[in-house]
């Protein structure tokens, strides 16, 4: 059985799901094939930087989702090896585009804030992605279930496993050697945490504690180099995360002693080299990737989410830009074109999307991988370089990097 629509999104995570909100605001209906049965919630948290929630403004969620949020003013590094306090960085102060918001922000509430705001019939669930074929100017993606689906624009937000960044000639996403260890505990009631980041740093990982995302619930992870000492499996991940912990404060022990082994996941970390981004096809014809599809990153300067929202919103900007005229009655219209001209429209608003995002990638990519190099050093040079000389420095680099507007939702 074969269907038409006019553009597919691959993937109903958080590039995805802002993709068609921001197409559906500028007035372009999109179709989103996600292969679960519902929205999945992995990682149970992130932190939103100030680039995050201008994307989120963009789309017209972040005042709703403020409410439900606390801002953090701080973030505060210490050596488990020393005792010592590293860094204390205040988000108090302005960036070049203006003041810093930081936020822990829970996925599950994203997503859902997200696809409530879909018409219904947006997504479409139990949808899995096996295979992609050219039929002249469309792309015929085909299911699982031996439905096809003909589409003039195929948007891979279909994660690290992506099969349109296959599809584009991208390599299987690299692994880093690391992993990263994640909870979240709910207090049931208030549980009097101070709204900042705190982070300890030991040999070879890196953990962050207290980072509540409301009043009862607090976000926590740790990143560690032995992958290989990590067993799937949540009461091993418990020992193994206490165990490192040994010279933190007693209420974070406390923390992962108290958190239930439902709330325990482990992510192997991997990432995209640069240079594959630097002579990649990030488009090709009327297909292109977002988010984890495109620029999988460690989570060592916490852009992965952000960054999906960064691409969503420049991606429906510059696809609308490239589909509808503005008329002198400030409302849009598609153009009716021949299949050709609709697939070079296409084409222009996809490459233009893959030029506005590709060095803003790398610049995250590779950031993320040196402050990941030096906050998880396991030898006495990168250990001392990082808890004597380079903490302020790599905490800043989180603020630079977040200190980025993605721009609003026109077509202008």
């Amino acid at each position: 059985m074969e269907k038409v629509e006019d553009i597919v999104i691959v993937g109903a995570g958080i590039a995805g799901l802002t993709t068609s909100l921001g197409l559906q605001k500028l007035g372009v209906r999109n179709l989103v094939l996600e292969s679960s049965h519902s929205l999945r919630i992995t990682g149970f948290a992130f932190i939103a930087w100030t680039n995050a929630w201008r994307a989120l403004d963009a789309v017209g969620l972040g005042d709703s989702l403020r409410q439900q949020h606390k801002q953090f003013y701080s973030n505060v590094a210490t050596s488990t090896i020393t005792g010592h306090q590293t860094t204390d960085m205040s988000f108090k102060a302005k960036g070049k585009l203006g003041d810093h918001e930081v936020r822990c922000v829970n996925r599950k509430l994203l997503l859902e804030a997200l696809a409530n705001e879909l018409p219904s019939g947006t997504i479409r669930f139990s949808s899995k992605v096996v295979s992609i074929e050219e039929s002249g100017f469309y792309k015929l993606v085909h299911l699982a279930d031996g439905t096809i689906i003909k589409t003039k624009a195929l948007i891979g937000c279909d994660g690290v496993n992506s099969v349109v960044a296959k599809w584009l000639g991208f390599k299987a996403p690299a692994f880093t050697g690391r992993a990263a260890i994640r909870g979240w505990i709910n207090f049931k009631s208030n549980h009097g945490f101070e709204p900042k980041i705190s982070q300890f740093m030991g040999i070879g990982f890196r953990s962050g504690f207290l980072i509540p995302n409301d009043d009862t619930g607090v976000y926590w992870f740790l990143t560690s180099h032995k992958e290989k000492e990590i067993e799937d499996d949540p009461a091993k991940m418990k020992q193994f995360v206490s165990s490192k912990l040994a010279n933190a404060p007693d209420e974070i022990k406390t923390i992962v002693e108290n958190t239930e082994l439902d709330y325990i996941m482990l992510s192997p970390l991997r990432y995209r080299h640069p240079w594959d981004l630097i002579w990649g096809n990030i488009s090709k014809g009327n297909v292109c990737v977002l988010g984890d599809a495109f620029h999988p990153m460690t989570p060592d300067i916490a852009q992965g989410a952000c960054s999906a929202l960064e691409d969503g919103i420049v991606l429906a900007r510059c696809l609308a830009r490239a589909l509808l005229t503005k008329e002198q009655s400030g409302e849009s219209k598609e153009k009716v074109d021949s299949e050709s001209e609709q697939y070079m429209k296409i084409e222009m608003g996809l490459k233009n999307y893959a030029k506005e995002r590709r060095w803003r990638s790398i610049v995250l990519i590779t950031t993320a991988y040196v402050v990941g190099f030096f906050q998880q050093g396991d030898g006495k040079l990168t250990t001392f370089l990082r808890d004597k000389l380079l903490a302020p420095f790599l905490s800043e680099l989180l603020l630079k990097r977040a200190d980025f507007d993605c721009g609003k939702l026109s077509i202008s």
